[in-house]
């Protein structure tokens, strides 16, 4: 009898989030085993009792989906996990906490197609600001940004707060010391819009961020994008569905992404790696670096 695909869910949160149990089972996995309320202290008991019990046929058909709301959290576990395991008990491991590292490559991919497509230019070089970038969205796509070569502020009401995600990204990411990451507060928006081609806004959804006039203000503003399709907008005459639309108001041509637009991308992607983990005849450990590289090459074939 063939095995069946096993998934193991573990989440520091109470709960797991439909989302991610719907796409599992869409994505072909038939058992979802959720664990929940877990601690980094936890992970290798756990995944030491699904690697051995399960011949080295029927690992390949298991494998560790990681989520919860903590970036830090996440990678902690999942590297916890990869440490325990060694050949030939190895599964696979996705970690996308809250959807925030499919939703950030989303918003990478989806921006850089409008760059190249309407203003003939790439992430290279490009001035980012991420407005409500605190979260593990913005901390995300800041990385994922830099990492393309942009010049990432993140910006937050409070300077501290900002900075403190700046520590957190640069402790997080593969040589985080290098990439060109800034922490600044609201109260200096205006002075960062100056010299801005680029605001991904991904505050708390309902939260206007960059407002019509601050667009207008925009001298060089290529491409404003919204993570969040609850009205009203994080950015003002933007709607969820926009693709590559004008932003209304602006004097530099800018266009803007809405959550939809993103959401799109980021369903393919979360898709096409949970696929990946049931496949792989080798272990994969995938994280927001895996979901961009997969945005971005779904968002190329697509766009052409």
């Amino acid at each position: 009898m063939e095995k069946f695909h096993i998934l193991h869910l573990f989440t520091s949160a109470p709960n797991l989030s439909p989302f991610d149990v719907n796409m599992a089972a869409d994505a072909g996995w038939h058992t979802l085993a959720p664990y929940t309320s877990l601690e980094v202290g936890d992970i290798a008991g756990l995944v030491q009792d699904a690697m051995f019990s399960r011949s080295p046929s029927g690992i390949k058909r298991t494998g560790i989906f990681i989520g919860g709301r903590d970036m830090g959290v996440a990678l902690q576990m999942l590297e916890e996990a990869r440490k325990v395991m060694f050949p030939p008990f190895q599964m696979s491991v996705l970690a996308d906490p809250s959807g925030a590292f499919t939703t950030a490559a989303g918003m990478i991919a989806a921006v850089g197609t409008r760059l190249r497509r309407d203003h003939a230019a790439d992430w290279k070089g490009m001035n980012s600001l991420i407005l409500g970038g605190t979260g593990p969205v913005g901390m995300a796509a800041a990385i994922l940004a830099a990492e393309l070569g942009a010049s990432v502020t993140i910006m937050s009401r409070s300077a501290e707060k900002a900075l403190a995600a700046v520590e957190n990204c640069r402790t997080y990411a593969a040589g985080g010391d290098a990439l060109s990451l800034a922490g600044a507060a609201d109260t200096d928006k205006a002075e960062q819009l100056a010299g801005a081609d680029v605001v991904l806004a991904t505050a708390a959804a309902g939260i206007e961020v960059l407002g019509a006039a601050e667009i207008a203000a925009a001298p060089v503003l290529k491409v404003a994008a919204d993570v969040n399709a609850v009205p009203p907008s994080g950015v003002a005459g933007l709607e969820a569905q926009h693709d590559g639309t004008p932003l209304p108001g602006s004097q530099s041509g800018a266009v803007g992404v809405g959550a939809l637009a993103i959401g799109n991308i980021k369903y393919q992607v979360q898709h096409q790696l949970l696929r990946q983990m049931r496949e792989s005849d080798e272990p994969v450990y995938l994280h927001y670096e895996s979901a961009c590289e997969v945005a971005r090459k779904y968002a190329a074939e697509r766009d052409g």
